[in-house]
């Protein structure tokens, strides 16, 4: 279930996932083989011509190794992906908590119960009222959780039940839950807005998008951090996470022709990265390294790590005909 604009292969190149990644996985365990053209124009079948075995233990992981490789080392030009099989029965709520810390400490706890939810997303107050301002939904402006249940009619309702206790000992409220299948698109959708919703916070400005991934017992924490760290800048932020992956995103909306601001941007990018790895967590669970991380991703591998990402790239593009100057 990815954004807006996403294809199969893009999604392969940067690593990406979606709002379902917490029961169903993100690109890479779900990638069975790639067709790549290499630099030197030979093609390249990462698991072998017309091979698809749901597990294998032939030779290097190289379908693994272009998954995530942001387009330095081939072109991505066909991917072959698992497939899972549609639930029987669906349902999603909406939960408004009176914190941020309360709504992902919910979360935390969600996972702990080992509730199977497929979804599990997480809007702060900021990100609520623009999305229920640009949808025309009338959500509180609250920390709010965005719940996906999927399973057979039987175990839909004890999860049901599960989940809204767990909600309740974190002080949620306004569980409503939805099981038709346009009240569902309805309220998927206007997550699906957030990119939108944040720009029209500030219209005329410029959007810029950043994400951590922390351990699920460390995202509290984090997320509580990174509140304060917003608000103490005096930045236009919205966060909007999968924090069932312990993945989160703040949507920074600047102004690109005031040069302070935009250095306050990055500023504030670098922290973020650098909380994130102190947490034991990594620089980007999602948009990848690009430009802006290239110092994070040193500071997440080590020296040793790096030299070996340069001596794979060497081996395979020793021109640097690929994306010049991404990731390394």
């Amino acid at each position: 279930d990815p954004g807006a604009d996403a294809s199969l292969c893009g999604m392969a190149a940067t690593g990406a996932s979606g709002t379902n990644a917490v029961r169903y996985g993100t690109m890479r365990p779900n990638v069975l083989n790639l067709r790549v053209v290499l630099p030197d124009g030979r093609l390249l079948h990462t698991a072998g011509p017309q091979r698809q075995p749901r597990k294998r233990a032939a030779g290097y992981d190289l379908t693994s190794l272009f998954v995530g490789s942001e387009g330095t080392l081939g072109f991505l030009t066909q991917a072959t992906l698992r497939l899972h099989p549609l639930p029987e029965a669906t349902a999603v709520t909406i939960a408004s908590f009176p914190s941020v810390g309360a709504a992902v400490a919910c979360t935390v706890q969600v996972l702990q119960a080992a509730v199977p939810v497929a979804r599990i997303e997480f809007l702060d107050e900021v990100m609520a009222d623009a999305c229920s301002r640009f949808s025309g939904m009338e959500l509180p402006a609250a920390a709010t959780l965005l719940l996906e249940l999927h399973g057979s009619r039987h175990s839909l309702s004890e999860q049901q039940q599960q989940t809204e206790e767990i909600v309740r000992q974190n002080s949620g409220s306004g569980l409503a839950w939805a099981k038709g299948l346009e009240e569902r698109e309805q309220l998927w959708s206007m997550r699906h807005n957030a990119w939108y919703a944040a720009l029209a916070l500030r219209p005329g400005c410029q959007g810029y998008s950043t994400d951590v991934c922390v351990p699920i017992s460390r995202l509290p924490d984090v997320v509580v951090q990174t509140k304060q760290d917003l608000q103490a800048s005096g930045l236009t932020g919205p966060m909007v996470g999968h924090v069932g992956d312990g993945n989160f995103h703040c949507i920074l909306v600047f102004n690109s022709q005031d040069p302070e601001e935009a250095q306050r941007i990055h500023a504030f990018t670098q922290r973020l990265g650098r909380r994130a790895l102190a947490a034991g967590g990594t620089c980007t669970g999602e948009h990848g390294v690009g430009l802006g991380k290239r110092a994070l991703l040193q500071e997440e591998l080590g020296q040793e790590g790096l030299d070996t990402l340069r001596s794979i790239k060497a081996a395979l593009d020793p021109h640097n005909l690929m994306n010049p100057g991404k990731v390394l």
